[in-house]
This record gives C-alpha cells, sequence and structure tokens, in this order.
C-alpha cells in the first residue's frame, strides 16, 4: 500500500478517507492519483472544489472529497498549514471521526490511540463471543471496551496494523483459518462453534429505486449542463436535464416536460448504478434544439462545448455514459 512507505500524516488521512467506503484493489489507484494531483495540505486547501471532486470522479460518496477540502483550508488556518500531531486536533478535522482520527494518530505519530474498524470488530467479537450486534450501539460499547483491554498501547501503529491485517487475512468473515490460528483456545467463538454466526450485525435496509432520464440537450457543439445543489445523491456534481421517478419513464412521458422544443437524436439502453440504500436505472436521450441563444432555456443550467465535458465532475453513471458514447458520438453534436 503506498501510503505505508512513510509516516506522512497527509497521506495517510488521504488514504483513510479513500477506504471509509472503497476498497483497497479499487482505492489506491485513486489515492495515487489525489497525491499527484495535490501533493500537500497547501495544493489541496488551494484548489477548487470542482477541480477536487474531478480527480475524485468516480470513487463515489462525493461529500468526503468536500470535506477533505474543507479539512486542508482548515489546517492552513488554524495549524500553519501543518498536519496536526494531537488526537484531539486530528478528530476536529471535518469529515474526520474516531477512527480515521486514531488510524492517523497512530499510524503517523505512534499515539496510543486504538483502530477499531470492521475488521477488527470482527476479530473481537469473535474472540470475546459478542452477541450484540456490532454496528449497534451496545455491540460498539463492549468491542471499545475489549480492544482496549487488550490494546498495546506502546506499540500502537504495529498493534493496530497486526489486528486489522489478522482479520483481514485470517479471521476473515467466511472460511476463516480456525484450525491454523495461534489464538483458537483463547478464542470463545471457536470453543463455543459460534464462528459462523459472530459477528452479527443490524438487518440491511432494503435499497429505494430510483428511475432517472436525461435528456441532453444539444446545439449545435454546445449542449447544457446543471450543478446538482440539493441534498440529495452527487450533490455538487454536473448532470444534464433530469426527471426523477419511482417508475421508468418512456420518451413520450419525457418530451412533454421540456419547456422548448426539441428533435429526438437517440435513446440509449439503460444504465445502473447500486449505491448504498439506492439503485439507480438512468436512460439518456440525446436531443438537437433549435432555439439558439445565449441565455438558458431551462433554469440554473449553462451552456458549455461538449468537447469540454471532460472538465466537469459527473457521477459514475454519466461518465459510464458518456464514455461509451465518446467512440460513436454523431458528428451532428
Amino acid at each position: 500500500m503506498p501510503w505505508k512507505s512513510d509516516r506522512d500524516p497527509y497521506k495517510i488521512w488521504i488514504s483513510e478517507i479513500i477506504l471509509q467506503q472503497t476498497r483497497v484493489v479499487q482505492g489506491t489507484p485513486y489515492f495515487l492519483k489525489f497525491i499527484e494531483a495535490f501533493p500537500t495540505v497547501k495544493t489541496l486547501a488551494d484548489a477548487k472544489l470542482d477541480a477536487v471532486y474531478k480527480v475524485w470522479e468516480g470513487l463515489g460518496y462525493y461529500r468526503r472529497a468536500k470535506h477533505l477540502h474543507e479539512a486542508a483550508m482548515s489546517i492552513m488556518e488554524k495549524h500553519d498549514g501543518i498536519f496536526p500531531s494531537c488526537y484531539k486536533d486530528i478528530l476536529a478535522l471535518k469529515g474526520v471521526g474516531p477512527y480515521t482520527a486514531a488510524a492517523v494518530a497512530s499510524f503517523a505519530y505512534d499515539l496510543p490511540y486504538p483502530v477499531i474498524d470492521g475488521n477488527v470488530s470482527r476479530v473481537i467479537a469473535r474472540l470475546f463471543a459478542i452477541e450484540e450486534e456490532i454496528d449497534g450501539s451496545e455491540g460498539k460499547k463492549k468491542i471499545s471496551g475489549f480492544v482496549h483491554e487488550v490494546f498495546a498501547s506502546r506499540h500502537a501503529a504495529a498493534f493496530n496494523q497486526a489486528i486489522m491485517d489478522f482479520g483481514a487475512t485470517h479471521c476473515t468473515p467466511s472460511n476463516p483459518g480456525c484450525q491454523n490460528c495461534n489464538l483458537a483456545r483463547q478464542c470463545e467463538a471457536y470453543l463455543s462453534n459460534k464462528v459462523a454466526e459472530l459477528p452479527r450485525k443490524k438487518p440491511k435496509r432494503s435499497r429505494r429505486e430510483r428511475h432517472f432520464f436525461y435528456i441532453i440537450i444539444n446545439e449545435g457543439g454546445d449542449l447544457w449542463i446543471k450543478k446538482r445543489t440539493e441534498a440529495d445523491v452527487w450533490q455538487n456534481l454536473y448532470e444534464f436535464f433530469l426527471l426523477d421517478a419511482d417508475q421508468p419513464i418512456e420518451w413520450s412521458e419525457a418530451h412533454l416536460l421540456l419547456p422548448l422544443p426539441v428533435q429526438l437524436i437517440s435513446i440509449s439502453d439503460i444504465y445502473q448504478q447500486t449505491l448504498t440504500h439506492q439503485k439507480i436505472y438512468a436512460t439518456f436521450a440525446e436531443v438537437l434544439s433549435s432555439s439558439k441563444g445565449r441565455q438558458s432555456p431551462l433554469k440554473g443550467f449553462n451552456k458549455i462545448k461538449r468537447k469540454d465535458l471532460r472538465n466537469f465532475a459527473f457521477p459514475k453513471i454519466i461518465d459510464c455514459y458518456l464514455g461509451d458514447k465518446a467512440v460513436n458520438l454523431s458528428l451532428a453534436f
């Protein structure tokens, strides 16, 4: 892992934020790209938020990128651009919770704070046969108590890395290596034949299904885009004219809701994106508008050149459509 090559708190912080909702294999290329674009706290603080979103594009959970940017500006203002070395100051950064603060404090500065992630929780839940749901308040309290009980505070970084790696590679969610485990004689779950049952978690929420119908309004080589400002998915990313419904939308319905006459060019297949609690189905209609002018025909929209689309950060589902469409764009656009 490239962020393990040194004890740079900035790199550790960036990596931990990326890995909050992203697996290591997927997150590593993004980490390298992010550090290349913003190698220091200052470069991140000085960047435009849209530029940060563009580098983050495809990672999802864009609020993480916004919080990174805000935290970097706070470090410049309150800590003279030097990443804080005190747990309390790290925890005060925007978007940083106890887990991330403990990770940065221990890995960068070897401060005595245990890191409790999913892997650690699983190891502890099995080792001490914790019956409570580990994502519930009582379960979290018990996990924390037992972690602090076994924590090697004099070797915080080594202990945290060891138990995290142990959970990731040995005490795995399924098919753990119990027969080859040095802790088998101490593991209450193993001794009581409950390894497969633990840890327990709350039942997953069902996902809401949403149907997006995007209308891409072309005027020669120009088109109209808008920044999402609502407190909803993909806030502050760009999009085209959107119809959002709980049921599939047909073109016969969609075009009636446009406040200008258009000519239909093409309609895409359905694209899908699965979020934590939602599943998005998106259809894209390319249309040609003859109402040319400098003023936007749609409130809140801005005209850009189609060739400049790559300069704007879009949700992954739109980015996928544009990537597919790029190979066969009509010259009429």
